[in-house]
């Protein structure tokens, strides 16, 4: 009966706790534990991976530098990784195991990675060879996929899981996009025909082709969403679109062929990968000219923004190799190993 009256005492009354158990200690009290749930470790942010080499997907923790997890994909290469807003799941479209515009085999799925159990839970299916590519979240809160061989990108319900529409874009090799801040317009480049496509997503329909070069590669577009950016694949330039005009108005001059790129948070910088002289190239956004070069690990790719830090990551291919970029010194702070292929790039705030 004492102990019983002592336990009920130890966790009604925690200003008396520690008098009561140091008192009634030697007599074999057991005391309940108080668990304070203010003092539970936050959950830590997750830097993504897609690993070509290997079909893995490198769960990173950023902060510590060391890889946590690695996920084996289902299919074959995936490319790219969205992370749903609320940092619980990435999804990877299924490309196929060739490049753009090569011959090789045709994906025709999006995998659905728990970033919890740390394993594929889900698949999204295109009814057909599609190429899916690039996955983006838009404001609304629907994912968008680039699908290449329907010459479209894919509208898909995070929640039942279906492509509930679709938004053509009226040019083969459809492969990267992106979307303007307000959700309205989206901006793809269509590597093999050297175009843009600008596309208004609420009536999904195609509002005009603009002509760039030969072959293009990759796409960006400013804080403001004045200016959309793409790469020259034959001359060491960036085509500069004017979203007002929808029409290229200038180039920027780089020290070698241009791939990747991402805007600074702060919108002053464009950072431009260059895969084959292995750097990153500044851009001052405001003259419109590179400042600056950073060495990196071979065969940059793909620029990642961290949300709350000036940091940025760069995917370095052939060594596998994650590169972080000090936004403030501009140099590489330090290096995180992912897996063979790096290439696409998630944050997943936890």
């Amino acid at each position: 009966m004492a102990r019983r009256v002592v336990e009920e005492v130890c966790v009604k009354w925690p200003v008396m706790l520690r008098v009561l158990c140091l008192l009634f200690w030697p007599l074999g009290v057991s005391v309940p534990a108080q668990t304070d749930k203010s003092l539970a470790p936050a959950p830590r942010p997750l830097l993504l991976v897609v690993n070509q080499g290997d079909h893995t997907l490198s769960l990173i923790d950023p902060d510590a530098g060391r890889e946590v997890a690695k996920v084996a994909t289902h299919g074959n290469h995936a490319h790219e990784v969205a992370v749903s807003p609320d940092g619980r799941l990435a999804y990877l479209p299924i490309y196929g195991n060739a490049g753009v515009g090569q011959p090789g085999s045709d994906g025709r799925t999006i995998e659905v990675v728990d970033l919890d159990q740390r394993s594929v839970v889900a698949t999204i299916d295109f009814g057909g060879p599609a190429r899916p590519h690039c996955p983006k979240f838009g404001p609304g809160g629907m994912l968008y996929v680039s699908a290449e061989l329907d010459k479209a990108i894919k509208v898909i319900d995070p929640h039942s899981q279906k492509i509930v529409g679709s938004v053509p874009t009226g040019e083969p090799e459809s492969h990267m996009f992106v979307i303007s801040h307000d959700g309205r317009r989206a901006y793809t480049s269509n590597v093999g025909s050297g175009t843009v496509s600008v596309l208004d997503l609420g009536a999904r329909k195609t509002i005009k082709v603009i002509p760039v070069a030969k072959t293009d590669q990759r796409i960006s577009i400013s804080k403001d969403d004045r200016y959309v950016f793409t790469a020259d694949q034959e001359r060491p330039r960036l085509a500069v679109i004017d979203t007002a005009k929808n029409e290229v108005t200038q180039w920027i001059a780089l020290p070698g062929i241009g791939y990747g790129a991402a805007p600074t948070p702060d919108g002053h910088w464009l950072l431009v990968t260059l895969s084959k002289v292995n750097q990153v190239a500044v851009v001052d956004l405001s003259e419109m000219k590179v400042v600056k070069t950073i060495d990196v690990p071979p065969d940059p790719v793909q620029i990642l923004m961290r949300p709350d830090r000036p940091l940025a990551y760069v995917s370095c291919s052939t060594d596998g190799k994650v590169a972080v970029v000090d936004l403030k010194t501009w140099e590489v702070s330090k290096t995180l190993s992912a897996g063979p292929g790096a290439d696409g790039l998630g944050w997943a705030a936890r």
